[in-house]
């Protein structure tokens, strides 16, 4: 085995044992020395790879971060516009549902990490080009990308009620959320 190849197979044994203990517990009660365990390298091993636990929790991000590229093209489909609308909303609310322990943790990692933070708002970002351009083809609104920004902002801050709870079900979430939508983008109702 290459040193390449075992190098990545550690970090891979990290972030795996990292999702495991996300899965029992909260980000904050999960110590590095847990994780290197788990995973069964060492401690040095851990920060090798990953500044801290903030870090890696964003790592493992990744395969979220996917499935939202996904549900986004959802918007490029055929269809009406509500039919693509509520198919990129749910597939959205869709991969919460399958990480939403690493949701909960990424929250607790964006709070106490700038970088995690940064990352976050970036990965955002990514998506206002692609959401702006959308806009601009309905032909309904002066700043195409100022909308995409605040809608992307309302998906954030809906996913984050889920994850933390609230006085909506997730239907009545999805639903509103996909009203929004349509009535900003198209001006039309779900």
């Amino acid at each position: 085995m290459s040193a390449h190849t075992k190098g990545d197979a550690r970090r891979t044994a990290l972030l795996e044992a990292l999702d495991l203990q996300l899965q029992e517990s909260s980000l904050e009660s999960i110590t590095i020395a847990d994780i290197s365990r788990r995973a069964g390298v060492t401690r040095s091993a851990f920060y090798f790879y990953f500044e801290n636990k903030a870090q890696a929790t964003a790592a493992l991000m990744e395969e979220m971060y996917d499935e939202s590229i996904a549900a986004a093209a959802f918007l490029d489909g055929d269809g009406e516009p509500a039919e693509r609308v509520e198919a990129m909303v749910r597939g959205l609310f869709g991969a919460w549902e399958r990480h939403q322990h690493l949701f909960r943790a990424m929250l607790d990692a964006r709070a106490t990490s700038t970088s995690v933070r940064e990352l976050w708002d970036a990965d955002r970002q990514s998506f206002v080009p692609h959401l702006a351009t959308v806009i601009e083809a309905a032909g309904g609104h002066d700043n195409p990308a100022a909308l995409a920004s605040v809608l992307l902002e309302l998906n954030d801050r809906m996913l984050e009620r889920l994850a933390l709870g609230g006085d909506l079900t997730r239907d009545e979430l999805v639903d509103t959320v996909v009203s929004i939508w349509l009535r900003s983008i198209y001006g039309v109702h779900a």
